[in-house]
């Protein structure tokens, strides 16, 4: 026996908190001691580089192999190795780490880094084992191979061993409640999730079980558009293929890799749930990058690996630190530059984008006032408005140079598809209001919902009005932000009240003398009379058109302020916007069904029982105008659909019988 000691440590009490506290999940141990692996490998390549070890380094390889009957689970690799010296150094004294103290050492010597930072990596293996055992025998010209036991215990046991291939081979036996880690299943899904991108093949069984080449650590001139996607088909398997992707390769002013893509989008996707892998060395740490990615890019998805990001021992969290902010500020505006760019040379592809892409775009000019500076000129909005466009070519693919802020093309070429229109035309807010300053100066008509509202859309068309549609689901929150950005602006929903555009002159209406009343006055009065609704405010106004029967008969309109105001309260107790019984029912005395209804009402008397047949289809005639004005605005519960079925067959049952005297 070589030596017979205790492990230098700060603390008698370091095992318990390595078991239970150091990292939380604990199948962490392999992506540890699998990283550990890797590291011997590449350092073995620096001292090979360096003229230090004149041998043959062989294929570099990890195997990982499982005894069911003695319980044990071993990983060996056939890198550096350790002599007995290098043990005590680097395994007895606890959080010491040689990682660091080598790429001092042979900084600049390889072209693969070296992923330890903390030196407690190994020291995971004592979350699932009762025994850890290390053979080893290092590279160094007649170094006697050592095995190192330790049984969780701060006792430890070094001795010489047999072994005669140079390497390592970590030896664990595990406890009784962790022996699901004897399963080959289990070993190939934890390879697959934190070792799939490690450069060197990781085996069990003699099956490789890893991937090994990081797209994302290559040359973006090496990479194809179809290595794109399959980088995502592999990443997000059954998805729809991404809009376009940014390739992020640089050293200044932080060492940054990585590919994000913008994924088509679905209008119930949680923008507060990031899908962007965080890895460190090719060596997976996380499923999200909350802690770097800006919330607003939170949808996006692909992988960003930096060694500038500071990882707690774990690797399982992030500290918010400075360096985290600025490293999330430059990657924001990274994602700025390019969607400027794809604005300005290639519109028609930005737009056929902008479905999916104005989330991003919408979300983060919310919630990040620099993001806002960069884009608040591309902010676009489908229109009304005959506008001639472009169709969609392509998605580009926009790589960061090694240079800083210039922006390489390496799209394949694409056909030309110049001279082709799209069927819906965009503008930004700014090319809305210069287009309309001479009709309605300073003022906007929207709509959140294309059908429902489509009728008072098509009423706007009809008058010349160009109206924008705002109906992606973060909209409602995005008219707020414009108002208060364009606070000399109105915006007005097509269905909260009619511009004067879209009226008559009434001034001229005649007075009938026996009733000394307006035909507009006797409408309103059926109207009253026949719904029976004090909280309803009747409006009576003939709607402009070359066609009044392709107008609607009514239209229930509800005030911008007071709308708003009930979609706040029912947005800040979290319900649901229930429709107000206080809103407005505009009759359109030029449509030729009311002024039909206004002469039927004429000729109804009073019988002594009541009303007379006739006035009784005109009070029903009233209701089903309503019933129809109202089904625009909102759908029906059970029983108001029941009703309205029923008073319909009763309207045209009543039709039929005066038809047929």
């Amino acid at each position: 026996m070589l030596e017979q000691g205790t492990i230098s440590i700060h603390t008698e009490n370091i095992f318990p908190i390595i078991k239970k506290s150091l990292y939380s999940d604990h199948q962490i141990f392999l992506r540890e001691l699998v990283s550990n692996a890797v590291d011997a490998i590449q350092k073995l390549k620096m001292v090979s580089r360096a003229g230090e070890y004149n041998g043959d380094i062989g294929e570099p390889e990890i195997e990982i192999a499982i005894d069911k009957n003695n319980k044990t689970i071993s990983i060996s690799d056939n890198g550096i190795g350790m002599t007995a010296e290098e043990v005590k150094k680097y395994i007895n004294q606890v959080a010491f780490s040689s990682a660091e103290e080598f790429i001092h050492k042979y900084q600049g010597k390889s072209d693969q880094p070296i992923i330890g930072h903390f030196g407690l990596g190994f020291y995971s293996s004592f979350m699932v084992a009762q025994k850890v055992e290390i053979d080893t025998l290092s590279y160094q010209e007649g170094a006697q191979a050592v095995h190192w036991s330790c049984d969780g215990s701060p006792e430890f046991t070094l001795e010489e061993s047999s072994r005669t291939n140079r390497g390592t081979t970590i030896t664990l036996t595990l406890q009784a409640e962790e022996e699901e880690y004897l399963e080959s299943a289990r070993i190939k899904t934890l390879v697959k999730t934190y070792c799939d991108f490690m450069p060197v093949p990781i085996k069990l069984e003699g099956e490789v079980l890893n991937q090994q080449k990081a797209p994302w650590r290559e040359s973006p001139n090496n990479l194809s558009k179809e290595d794109y996607l399959e980088f995502y088909r592999y990443l997000y398997p059954f998805q729809e293929e991404p809009l376009l992707w940014v390739h992020l390769n640089t050293d200044y002013p932080f060492i940054i890799n990585g590919i994000l893509y913008f994924p088509k989008m679905r209008p119930d996707v949680d923008v507060t749930k990031g899908q962007i892998k965080l890895f460190c060395n090719q060596v997976f740490v996380s499923d999200n990058c909350e802690e770097i990615i800006p919330q607003f890019l939170m949808p996006m998805r692909g992988v960003i690996d930096s060694t500038d990001i500071p990882l707690n021992v774990s690797r399982s969290a992030l500290q918010g630190d400075r360096t985290v902010r600025k490293i999330g500020d430059y990657i924001a505006k990274k994602v700025g530059d390019r969607l400027k760019e794809l604005y300005r040379d290639n519109r028609e592809q930005y737009i056929s984008a902008w479905k999916d892409l104005g989330t991003f775009v919408k979300f983060g000019v919310l919630n990040d006032d620099k993001f806002k500076k960069q884009v608040e000129d591309i902010i676009i909005f489908r229109s009304t408005a005959k506008i001639a466009e472009q169709s969609v070519s392509t998605p580009a693919v926009e790589v960061q140079s090694q240079d800083g802020d210039v922006w390489q093309d390496v799209t394949p070429n694409a056909p030309s598809t110049e001279g082709s229109a799209t069927s819906t035309p965009y503008t930004t807010l700014k090319e809305y209001l210069e287009r309309n300053k001479e009709r309605h100066e300073n003022k906007v008509f929207y709509c959140t919902d294309e059908a429902s509202q489509a009728t008072y859309v098509e009423l706007h068309k009809n008058q010349g009005l160009e109206v924008l549609f705002m109906d992606s689901f973060i909209d409602t929150h995005f008219i707020n932000f414009l108002e208060r950005e364009y606070n000399d602006v109105k915006f007005t929903r097509v269905d909260s009240d009619l511009d004067n555009t879209l009226l008559d002159d009434k001034s001229g209406e005649i007075v009938d003398p026996t009733t000394n009343k307006t035909k507009s006055e006797v409408i309103k009065e059926l109207f009253e009379k026949a719904l029976n609704k004090p909280k309803v405010n009747i409006r009576t106004e003939a709607l402009k058109s070359d066609n009044p029967q392709g107008t609607p008969p009514a239209m229930v309109l509800l005030p911008e302020i007071l709308r708003r105001l009930r979609e706040m309260n029912a947005m800040m107790q979290q319900q649901t916007t229930e429709f107000p019984e206080d809103h407005i029912l505009l009759v359109n005395t030029a449509h030729p069904l009311i002024q039909n209804l206004a002469n039927l009402s004429q000729g109804s008397i009073i019988q002594g029982d009541g009303l007379s047949p006739t006035a009784q289809l005109v009070n029903m005639i009233c209701q089903h105008v309503y019933d129809l004005a109202l089904m625009s605005q909102k759908g029906f519960d059970g029983e108001g659909m029941k009703s309205f079925v029923e008073r319909s067959n009763d309207v045209l049952t009543k039709l039929t019988e005066q038809v047929n005297h």
